[in-house]
């Protein structure tokens, strides 16, 4: 395949869309790839952590919020040319949150907000705009009638626990 590179490994990341009134909760990335955009909390998946358990650890570091039960989500594919890295972003929904949002990492993060689904800041972080291209919206949040996919994402959602046949 042209372009490939043997020599380079795919990060994880995961992503917290934490809803809460029928809003997400977003920040303003500052200081690394994608800075100036708004996206989830999240980061990159460590070596043995589980996805809710980087997702826990993720928005407790960014946020103080406490994660109630999650649900996986759907995930994203993303190529950051500016950085010659890619990330497989794997998203968590998040509906019971415990405490309020404080931007506990400024050097990081502009602030966090909350956000209807069909009114989300611009510009967004590459994942949370390839959800919003692809139609993607949390149960709880009406999708945008306005945002339609410009090119197929490869999103794809992951089948909830309950889903899975056997």
């Amino acid at each position: 395949m042209q372009g490939v590179r043997s020599d380079r490994a795919v990060a994880v990341g995961v992503g917290v869309l934490v809803l809460r009134g029928g809003k997400v909760l977003l920040g303003r990335r500052r200081g690394s790839h994608g800075s100036g955009t708004w996206s989830a909390p999240g980061g990159r998946l460590e070596f043995g952590e589980s996805i809710e358990e980087c997702a826990r650890r993720e928005l407790r570091e960014e946020t103080s919020l406490e994660l109630g039960p999650v649900t996986l989500g759907p995930f994203t594919n993303d190529l950051f040319a500016e950085v010659q890295e890619q990330y497989l972003t794997v998203f968590v929904v998040a509906s019971q949150t415990v405490g309020e949002p404080v931007n506990t990492e400024p050097h990081k993060c502009e602030g966090w907000s909350w956000f209807h689904w069909s009114e989300l800041p611009s510009p967004l972080f590459q994942p949370v705009q390839w959800l919003v291209a692809s139609g993607y919206a949390p149960q709880d949040a009406p999708p945008n009638p306005s945002l339609h996919p410009t090119r197929y994402s490869g999103l794809r959602p992951l089948p909830r626990a309950g889903e899975l046949k056997r």
